[in-house]
């Protein structure tokens, strides 16, 4: 297969003028080695497959903007769903942020947290359970990140989790900027399980695993995200969406990345 290294390769593996030239801002996403399959996914998705992709975008705009979806549509990785362990996870993540910070490996923190009992969890099999979801996030923030997770303020701390959460899990970074964000823009309000349920629907027919979870399985995915929304500050108790008003050393780390993850946040700050 063809390395993908250029702007313009990647234009003739999608059609080129038929579909459409990426724009310049692609030449600074970060795809590593998948970038040649996730071109090669969407056209192949787009000759397969003559649906538009969800919200009626064209597939070539639907694979900028959701890279890994494009490859969860070609039977390649499927949505996790593993994030109803203890919802957000920033008080956690404040006592595990500043041992990693120390030791700079993954494997000896979590050792050092579950044999001393940092999180103070009165059963074992409840320390590994909360490390499992809570280190795979943690994984996805910068060194930058961390360090304001260890030492910063509680929102500020809340805010990062939640980023955190949207890097590890597609499924929610995708309704934290076409739903939540989308609302707060359009003046809605409000945020409501009919809202996820209507996201969640849309989602299923692209994905065959959201279809096969169960009722039960279901509205924990549901309870655990909009509580996951509150407990970051995003979201009242009554389904209000709160205006977040990102501190300067926040948001300049979501700036590092293109597009910046202030998407997911309801706030018209671009």
């Amino acid at each position: 297969m063809p390395s993908v290294r250029t702007i313009d390769n990647v234009n003739e593996l999608l059609g080129g003028d038929h579909c459409g030239e990426l724009p310049r801002g692609l030449a600074d996403r970060t795809f590593g080695d998948q970038r040649t399959e996730l071109a090669l996914a969407a056209k192949e998705l787009r000759i397969r497959d003559p649906r538009p992709a969800p919200g009626g975008s064209d597939t070539l705009a639907y694979f900028l903007q959701w890279p890994e979806e494009v490859l969860m549509m070609t039977d390649t990785p499927r949505y996790a769903l593993s994030f109803t362990a203890g919802a957000l996870l920033a008080s956690e993540a404040a006592v595990v942020a500043p041992v990693y910070l120390r030791k700079r490996d993954w494997a000896a923190t979590r050792d050092r947290v579950k044999d001393e009992n940092l999180l103070q969890g009165r059963v074992a099999r409840s320390n590994v359970r909360i490390l499992g979801a809570l280190i795979p996030r943690l994984q996805t923030l910068s060194e930058a990140e961390l360090a304001i997770v260890s030492e910063g303020t509680s929102t500020d701390r809340g805010h990062l989790m939640w980023v955190a959460a949207c890097r590890r899990y597609v499924l929610i970074a995708q309704f934290a900027e076409e739903v939540l964000r989308e609302r707060f823009l359009t003046l809605a309000g409000t945020v409501s399980y009919e809202d996820y349920d209507s996201f969640y629907r849309g989602k299923a027919m692209w994905h065959e695993e959201l279809d096969g979870v169960t009722d039960l399985t279901f509205k924990k995915l549901r309870q655990v995200l909009f509580k996951m929304m509150v407990e970051a500050g995003l979201l009242t108790g009554h389904g209000q969406i709160e205006p977040v008003l990102l501190s300067p050393r926040v948001a300049e780390c979501l700036n590092q990345r293109t597009p910046s993850d202030i998407r997911f946040f309801p706030t018209s700050v671009a």
